[in-house]
């Protein structure tokens, strides 16, 4: 559950008396949703309140008379009106394919298709547009590298051979409890990673041999980074990791796991889904050499995604899926491929949603990274110590410090009533 404030106060439904089971719920704070007083910006009035009304969605009363307060965003975010409206204009003004038509209509979206890369590569920092694939969403990135480079670059499971190493930063407990724990490090997967950034590798594992295994948490159940780099050697091929978590809230220092991987010879993989809207991200300063994120999760439009790869490894990759525009020239007994991006975009892409992300990121922009992360950062603050106050809630992930930034979301616990309970109970404001 995702919002920019919860109102904590009002929740008398969390009672300590309560006599249900257990539960573990989220929320988090998230630009453009709702806001509370008892929280301000630089301003006197808060971010919140400023870009309220940009949501139409939210301009409706539900459950009879309750004004719509939306909680998750880390699920998906809502749009504002001027990604609505880029949409709208797409479908109504030049509707049409991209780089397959000289036409007027044709032009006009094919330019703007290229416009909405190249601001995806300018908000993230990429050196170059090229660097910048449309996928359908984050989880066809992370698949893509999975199959177009990891199945060219990883070998069997034997000591002997180089390894694939899969940092997914959380946990490896389940595995480490078997009592079996190799000296040569392949694929580290962990149970409470987000699925999508673990099927892809277990499938690839099936086909190449490559060894699964798990990393644990610290006691301050943040990924431990101490033991990763005790883990990383030369048989290391690549490090998966989140940059945010979407259910412990901690951000990892990806620009030192990728200087620490990079050491030994090791790519390294960011899924950015939960950080590309809510932080500055610059993949030249953080030297990823691949890295994923969703549009729906940064106000644009659902069905598109994108990879970000460095431009030698998207060279030396073939084609993921076949058609379309990802062909140089075809033959009855063999193709040539398109130079990348075209060489991983195979069918019609999806031309209005690839716009309306453009839109979206306008949208950040104009209102500034730095302060939207600053401003999330007081919302974590108010998130965390509200629902701490709350008796019998366990919250999890690492305790905010002078040291430790939490994103604007808390997992957590409430004792004796259940998730199903108390997710109706929230979405009714049932006192």
């Amino acid at each position: 559950m995702e919002a920019v404030v919860p109102k904590l106060a009002s929740f008398n439904l969390l009672n300590p008396k309560s006599k249900s089971k257990s539960a573990i719920r989220r929320f988090s704070s998230a630009l453009c949703v709702s806001s509370s007083p008892s929280v301000t910006s630089t301003d006197s009035v808060s971010l919140g309140h400023i870009t309220r009304p940009d949501f139409p969605i939210l301009h409706q009363e539900v459950y009879g008379s309750k004004k719509l307060v939306y909680l998750d965003n880390a699920a998906t975010s809502q749009k504002p009106i001027a990604v609505l409206k880029a949409l709208q204009n797409y479908y109504e003004a030049y509707n049409s394919n991209v780089h397959r038509g000289i036409h007027f209509l044709s032009a006009k979206a094919t330019d703007e298709y290229e416009l909405a890369r190249k601001k995806v590569a300018a908000f993230i920092n990429a050196s170059d547009s090229g660097e910048i694939v449309f996928t359908k969403n984050a989880t066809e990135a992370i698949n893509l590298v999975a199959y177009s480079w990891g199945l060219s670059n990883l070998k069997s499971g034997d000591e002997n051979e180089d390894h694939l190493f899969v940092f997914l930063a959380s946990g490896y407990k389940a595995y480490k409890d078997t009592g079996f724990w190799p000296k040569y490090i392949s694929v580290i997967l962990t149970v409470a990673e987000h699925h999508s950034a673990i099927v892809p590798w277990q499938l690839v594992a099936q086909k190449t041999g490559a060894n699964l295994k798990f990393l644990n948490l610290n006691d301050d159940e943040s990924p431990d980074l101490d033991k990763l780099k005790e883990m990383l050697s030369r048989k290391t091929k690549l490090v998966v990791i989140h940059h945010i978590s979407n259910m412990l809230a901690s951000i990892l220092p990806i620009e030192e796991i990728v200087h620490w991987s990079h050491d030994v010879g090791a790519k390294v993989l960011v899924d950015a889904c939960q950080s590309v809207p809510h932080m500055v991200v610059d993949v030249q300063g953080l030297d990823a050499d691949f890295l994923v994120a969703s549009s729906h999760k940064m106000c644009g439009p659902t069905g598109i995604g994108f990879l970000f790869g460095k431009s030698d490894l998207l060279s030396a990759m073939p084609p993921f899926l076949g058609g379309g525009e990802m062909i140089s020239d075809v033959f009855l007994d063999h193709s040539t491929f398109a130079d990348p991006p075209s060489r991983f975009e195979a069918g019609t892409p999806a031309i209005g949603e690839a716009i309306g992300l453009g839109a979206a990121i306008d949208y950040l922009s104009t209102i500034g990274m730095q302060k939207i992360h600053a401003y999330e950062m007081e919302l974590a603050k108010y998130l965390y110590e509200n629902l701490l106050s709350i008796p019998n809630i366990r919250i999890y992930g690492p305790k905010p410090s002078e040291h430790v930034q939490r994103a604007a979301l808390c997992s957590f616990n409430v004792e004796n009533i259940h998730p199903t309970d108390i997710a109706t109970l929230l979405d009714q404001q049932v006192p």
